[in-house]
């Protein structure tokens, strides 16, 4: 943002700008990345702009913020001194008086490597029968044990406490507390997500009710188009809920920051939508591949005038797929960056990461297999090697 000085009220100020050339830089700026592109309004870049100003982003020229009262007038602002940007969490650092377990190679406390004591042994009766035991292999006692068997339970929670670890580790967090509540977070979900699909990748629910739709017929009168996509937006529109639910709304604008780094943000994107109840899953597969189709079909008869159909698409249900219950202004710039880029690679995104679907199924396979309860078979116990 450039700066520069201004007059006020016959007092100059240094370094400083203008709302409106604060809104001229900044929309302009939005319209020109690939992560926003040439759809966002002015009003929008007003919004964002009153939402710097409530957090300390900026600053009017006296010093005062925390509220949105931005508008794209004259008035000055600047920058803060220090920055607002919160820090991610880190680790505890660890405590001067931590206990050092000893290393297999340090002497004990009061030798040396050159004069080490040796305490001369002499072998008894029992002690010399131990080691010729162990010459030649002989095992004293061998105990059978018993498998014990996962339970539905506990494959869940392995989804979910490995499916979190890898969310993790993609974001580059220490911690997810300060974007996921783990509370919330179902495995049953997570597990319905994804084992129950169609051969297409659509979650299958339990609800048989849903209506067949395949003896719809054709259109049969002019703008059959636009009828059809206005119910399907309102319908969308009425959610009581954004697809992507309230609760993971900070874990998927996380993300966002990852757009830069295409490959891991698929992945990242592939995590949190299997967080995702059934339901709210399923509506976003086919929302997005009826918006991708619609944009696909050169065909398709114009549904707005004036506005073109991949603007309209994202205009239309932006809000419907992610919104806070509070940023409720600020959510537009980032539901439109987000269902961007959903629209350009929802058929990956919507998948179930192979990677991680392999690692916990190995997993599993593996405690099914060594996971055990110690348990002694009677007549057994008395069983040795013998030696020939």
């Amino acid at each position: 943002m450039p700066l520069r000085k201004h007059r006020c009220r016959f007092k100059s100020y240094e370094h400083c700008f203008t709302a409106t050339e604060a809104v001229d830089w900044l929309h302009e700026l939005l319209r020109c990345s690939q992560n926003f592109g040439p759809e966002v309004t002015r009003k929008q870049t007003v919004q964002l702009l009153k939402k710097f100003l409530k957090n300390h982003v900026i600053e009017d020229i006296k010093g005062k913020w925390g509220q949105e009262d931005f508008e794209d007038n004259r008035h000055l602002y600047r920058f803060p001194p220090s920055s607002p940007l919160k820090p991610y969490p880190k680790k505890p650092l660890y405590q001067k008086n931590v206990i050092k377990f000893p290393e297999w190679n340090d002497p004990p406390p009061g030798t040396s490597q050159e004069n080490i004591p040796v305490r001369p042994v002499v072998l008894n009766s029992e002690m010399w029968f131990k080691r010729h035991s162990i010459a030649i292999g002989e095992v004293p006692a061998c105990r059978l044990v018993h498998r014990r068997q996962l339970t539905e339970a506990n494959v869940e929670e392995i989804w979910k406490s490995m499916t979190l670890s890898y969310l993790q580790k993609i974001l580059g967090l220490d911690s997810l507390e300060e974007i996921l509540d783990i509370k919330f977070v179902n495995s049953k979900f997570i597990v319905h997500n994804v084992y129950s699909v169609s051969k297409q990748g659509v979650v299958i629910l339990d609800d048989k009710s849903r209506p067949n739709c395949s003896d719809l017929k054709q259109p049969m009168y002019l703008g059959f188009e636009k009828d059809v996509f206005k119910t399907i937006a309102d319908y969308y529109g009425h959610l009581k809920e954004p697809l992507l639910t309230f609760h993971l709304f900070d874990a998927f604008v996380s993300v966002l920051g990852l757009l830069q780094k295409e490959k891991m943000a698929v992945e990242a994107f592939q995590i949190c939508c299997l967080l995702l109840p059934p339901e709210n899953r399923r509506k976003l597969q086919l929302l997005m591949r009826m918006m991708a189709r619609i944009c696909l079909n050169k065909e398709m008869p114009p549904l707005c005038d004036g506005l073109g159909t991949r603007t309209l698409m994202v205009q239309t249900f932006s809000r419907c797929i992610l919104c806070s219950k509070d940023e409720v202004d600020l959510d537009e710039l980032l539901a439109a960056r987000l269902v961007t880029f959903l629209m350009d690679n929802y058929q990956e995104i919507l998948k179930v990461p192979s990677a991680l679907q392999t690692s916990i199924e190995e997993r599993v396979a593996h405690l099914r297999r060594v996971q055990v309860k110690e348990g002694l078979l009677s007549g057994l116990s008395n069983l040795h090697w013998k030696v020939m």
